[in-house]
């Protein structure tokens, strides 16, 4: 099964609270956490949420 590297690479200052907590759920708490979740339509949904915030990129 695939799996997603997601990097935090904006800050949360300024950004609704929705996305606040988005974040914080997938586990990022500053710039520059990098977190490995699995290819799931759950966690594609939480970073298409945040996807101005966040990078991502698919690792095996």
């Amino acid at each position: 099964m695939a799996r997603l590297e997601i990097t935090q690479v904006k800050s949360v200052i300024g950004s609704k609270q929705n996305h606040r907590d988005t974040l914080r759920s997938l586990g990022l708490k500053r710039i520059n956490d990098v977190v490995v979740k699995d290819d799931r339509p759950e966690y594609r949904g939480m970073v298409h949420t945040v996807r101005h915030l966040v990078s991502v990129k698919e690792v095996d």
